[in-house]
């Protein structure tokens, strides 16, 4: 399976791609690399290893690809929704689509992916967030020769 966005309006619908060997973007691009936590229903929690990603081709969109030992397929997972949602779930609670996003406490967000196998639901940092956010703003560096 393979699918990409090209700029996503500010709705709520995403994007989920599978990669197998090559990832879906090319270079340049921003990436911050963070722990999340899988929440199920176990006390215990799962930390896994997630990238954040932003191509500036893709102004308006924002990538967050889980690991291909996650996936059944055995490939990375790739999910691409609007910028505007991940920053708005860091204030309230936002999304109605494949992906939702929410405050947990003041140093805690949740991110719940929404597919036709199931429900996965993700909580990061705050902080990571914000910097990644933060980044996708800066302007480009300046090409060299």
């Amino acid at each position: 399976m393979s699918a990409a966005a090209e700029n996503p309006s500010a709705g709520t619908t995403a994007t989920r791609a599978a990669t197998a060997t090559a990832p879906l973007v090319e270079a340049p691009f921003i990436e911050e690399r963070v722990r999340a936590r899988v929440i199920t229903d176990d006390p215990l929690y799962r930390a896994i290893p997630v990238a954040l990603r932003f191509v500036p081709d893709e102004p308006l969109a924002v990538r967050i690809v889980f690991p291909a030992d996650l996936s059944p397929e055995g490939t990375d997972n790739e999910w691409v929704f609007p910028r505007a949602l991940l920053e708005a779930g860091l204030q309230a609670p936002t999304g109605t689509g494949d992906v939702r996003v929410w405050p947990c406490g003041r140093v805690q967000a949740v991110v719940e992916f929404h597919s036709p196998e199931g429900v996965a639901v993700v909580q990061f940092d705050i902080a990571a967030l914000r910097r990644f956010l933060r980044r996708t703003y800066a302007p480009a560096p300046a090409a060299t020769r």
